[in-house]
């Protein structure tokens, strides 16, 4: 904002890459996960109990909520999130880190240079 106010609402964006060293322990946490979850209906839990079985993305989406990181934070409300998980066949644990490539360069604010 121009006129020096600042906006109450800030957008973090937070990129994870995780390495599933063990499926089979992800899979049957995951599962554990679906199954004490209250606020799923029964034909949900079978839908997600399938997906986990199916996908080690899923499987990893039933056991990360991400706001659970910046609930403890002093001052702060959550007033949105969402997040998905997919599996990068593409993804080269070994290559340099590069925003453009994650589509997160777009998103940061504009850098301006002194002249």
């Amino acid at each position: 904002m121009s006129n020096g106010e600042t906006s109450r609402f800030v957008r973090l964006h937070i990129e994870l890459v995780m390495e599933v060293t063990d499926p089979g322990l992800l899979t049957a946490a995951a599962l554990d996960h679906v199954a004490a979850d209250p606020s799923l209906p029964d034909g949900g839990r079978h839908q997600a109990q399938e997906a986990v079985r199916e996908d080690p993305a899923e499987a990893l989406a039933h056991l990360v909520d991400p706001s659970d990181l910046v609930t403890a934070v002093p001052g702060t409300a959550l007033a949105q999130a969402s997040w998905s998980c997919e599996e990068r066949t593409d993804y080269d644990p070994d290559a340099a880190w590069d925003a453009d490539e994650w589509d997160l360069a777009s998103d940061a604010a504009p850098v301006e240079e002194e002249v």
